[in-house]
């Protein structure tokens, strides 16, 4: 059996752990949107007269949440297309 290249072998566990990792980090901020979702309709419908403010405090709760899928995101594509650990052991 013939050896993997260390750079090789460094740039598939990356991508492997950073499909991971994109799996995961989008799943539990979406798993929050929807509780929040839910939460919100569940108190737009006890009391309709407090709507626009619940609406207003859901928004501004799905764009924090959703902040932290885009974050993942964004070192899962740096793993990927700037791998610094490449640099660092090679």
């Amino acid at each position: 059996m013939t050896e993997m290249d260390p750079g090789l072998l460094i740039t598939l566990i990356t991508i492997i752990i950073s499909g991971l990792g994109i799996v995961v980090g989008t799943a539990i901020p979406a798993l929050a949107e929807g509780r929040a979702v839910v939460k919100a309709l569940e108190a737009i419908a006890r009391q309709p007269d407090a709507a626009s403010d619940l609406r207003t405090t859901l928004l501004i709760a799905m764009a924090l949440l959703e902040s932290t899928a885009i974050y993942v995101l964004l070192i899962m594509l740096v793993l990927i297309f700037a791998n610094p650990l490449l640099d660092r052991f090679f």
